[in-house]
């Protein structure tokens, strides 16, 4: 059993079955792959994929549970080279977080601009996205670390530090009728009004979507994005008010927009910093999470211990 044969089959499932495309992947021919495959089969004497002629369609019960032994192999190999990285050079190699764009866009830029000072020989990459995609990305290896709210807590394998909280605010144009109310702002006055929010504030339970079922209220959401500048352009051209996180709000740039607090109609959210529990943690790993979460570095290693 080889390690390159380990590989194409994870390719395969991660390339939706296609053997052309995980042969791309992985730098070499198709039937290549197909030999690989085969050679894996016979030796292991099951047969991990369902085939309708040539062709992969999915996995048999066994080859499910093959994958999901293969899948973990293959992250404790990359945790080996992890190791080996770390010491053979503490300040050379990648590091890949996975984050939502508000983190990226308001929260981040004064760690990572501290962060590559430090480490000018690392190279740093930044994916963006929802919180089920940044979950996804930690959970399959694909991000060292992930930052988000909600889903990245949910899942039993990604271990998550508490980093701080925060909570929405309404923006809307500074002659908006909202913004001429006296009294405070309810549910209802929000639901009276097309709503622009994020594409993830309404699924799931998020405190957004638990507020307004608890209120059997049903808000006019009539656009969603991922990223909260985005969300005030369209506020901006009057197409509905937009509930966005409060540090998406900038009063010197953002000067056709008012914000109102919301925090008397939502709980709280908390930003959770998260990885596998599995994962080996380089020096300058650890230090980035030290310097993002704030919290002591003893404390940090102690809530670290927490992980197995």
């Amino acid at each position: 059993m080889k390690l390159q044969q380990l590989r194409c089959v994870y390719e395969i499932v991660n390339c939706n079955f296609n053997v052309s495309n995980a042969a791309d992947n992985l730098h070499t021919s198709q039937p290549g792959v197909s030999k690989q495959i085969q050679l894996l089969e016979d030796e292991i004497k099951v047969k991990i994929f369902v085939r309708n002629g040539k062709r992969l369609v999915g996995l048999t019960e066994p080859g499910q549970y093959v994958y999901e032994a293969i899948d973990d192999i293959l992250k404790k190999v990359k945790n080996i080279r992890h190791i080996s990285d770390n010491y053979a050079s503490s300040e050379d190699g990648v590091f890949t977080i996975a984050t939502t764009h508000t983190q990226a866009r308001y929260k981040l830029p004064k760690v990572v601009e501290w962060f590559v000072k430090q480490y000018p020989n690392i190279k740093l990459n930044i994916h963006q996205g929802n919180p089920d995609q940044v979950t996804d990305q930690v959970e399959k290896g694909v991000a060292d670390i992930g930052i988000a709210t909600e889903s990245i807590g949910l899942n039993d394998k990604i271990f998550t530090i508490p980093c701080y909280q925060w909570n929405r605010i309404l923006v809307a144009p500074v002659n908006h009728p909202l913004n001429q109310l006296d009294s405070t702002i309810t549910l209802n006055d929000l639901s009276q009004h097309p709503i622009i929010t994020y594409d993830y504030a309404f699924t799931g339970s998020t405190s957004v979507s638990k507020a307004f079922k608890q209120a059997h209220l049903s808000p006019n959401i009539v656009l969603t994005a991922i990223d909260a500048d985005v969300i005030k352009t369209y506020v901006n051209l009057n197409l509905g008010i937009g509930l966005v996180a409060e540090m998406a709000y900038d009063k010197n740039k953002d000067i056709d927009l008012k914000a109102i607090d919301l925090s008397h109609l939502f709980e709280p959210s908390t930003t959770l910093l998260g990885l596998r529990k599995d994962l080996f943690i380089r020096s300058f790993v650890f230090d980035f999470i030290q310097r993002f979460s704030g919290l002591k570095p003893d404390d940090l290693k102690e809530k670290l211990e927490d992980r197995v």
